[in-house]
């Protein structure tokens, strides 16, 4: 689970710390600290849940006695109105997590809503829809779990596990070819060498000197099929650059093995959330 990442837990502490600071003074001011409440975490529109295991570890760091209810999954489809989670607990802590939750469910649900939309237009398709690194800093690990929840795959989460020679390194060391021969010799670990390419001249001399993948960047649609049609079972192609639902629909009927889409977590729009809250009666057994 994303929330086992002690890095993960790290965001989410300094998130409440930068929401609640020393304290807030709203609520300490206008609340009474035994009163207990009911909270719910409700959709205001349409589009796909990111963030549940989220939530409820932020309601367990906010203070003690809060009991957490998921109702829907991750993943699944929401309809206006549709209760995602319930808790109950002080109402002073559920107001004091109500803004940092609600962000992270909405930014998350929105990642997640955009990447289904582009993974539809694949559906049927042997083509694979991949993120990028155009992610918020420091929110990486979670806006790429919500990636895969939206029915997308991760690219390499860093520059530390996953090689990619793109134009900026080839022009620094001088030549494609010499910059593959570096990467499979130098290279720390076993993986695939991926090359950015721009022509289907700097295809050919990428595929010639061991090139595993091709990252076509930023090719029209005919440069595209001409370079599929080169590198049939020769290696894996991978399309990018500003791609539409539209380009990648296009992408995978001319037979790219993979379309990369910074968008999926770079344009995504907040899905709207809100929370309700009611306060629970008092324990007609609890203390005098």
């Amino acid at each position: 689970m994303v929330t086992d990442n002690a890095a993960v837990r790290r965001v989410l502490r300094q998130a409440l710390d930068e929401d609640i600071g020393s304290g807030d003074v709203t609520t300490d001011a206008v609340v009474d600290p035994a009163v207990m409440a009911r909270a719910e975490v409700v959709a205001k529109e349409a589009g796909v849940l990111a963030g549940v295991p989220v939530a409820v570890v932020l309601l367990e760091m906010v203070g003690p006695g809060i009991e957490a209810r998921p109702l829907v999954r991750d993943g699944d489809s929401l309809e206006p109105g549709t209760v995602v989670l319930e808790a109950e607990g002080p109402a002073r802590f559920l107001l004091q997590v109500e803004r940092t939750l609600l962000n992270f469910v909405m930014r998350l649900s929105g990642i997640a809503t955009m990447t289904r939309r582009y993974a539809e237009r694949l559906a049927g398709s042997k083509t694979r829809l991949l993120d990028t690194r155009k992610t918020t800093p420091g929110l990486r690990v979670l806006e790429k779990y919500a990636v895969r929840v939206g029915g997308g795959r991760n690219h390499r989460l860093g520059l530390y596990d996953g090689i990619l020679i793109k134009n900026n390194h080839i022009a620094v060391c001088g030549d494609v070819q010499e910059a593959i021969r570096r990467a499979r010799s130098l290279a720390p670990m076993p993986c695939k060498v991926e090359v950015e390419v721009r022509t289907l001249e700097e295809v050919r001399r990428a595929v010639e000197a061991g090139a595993e993948v091709l990252l076509l960047d930023h090719m029209d649609r005919d440069e595209m099929a001409r370079v599929v049609d080169y590198c049939h079972w020769k290696v894996l192609t991978e399309a990018s650059g500003n791609l539409t639902p539209d380009d990648v629909a296009a992408a995978a009927e001319i037979g790219v093995d993979f379309v990369s889409v910074g968008a999926l977590t770079r344009s995504a729009v907040w899905l709207d959330f809100s929370m309700r809250m009611t306060p629970l009666p008092e324990d007609p057994h609890g203390p005098a």
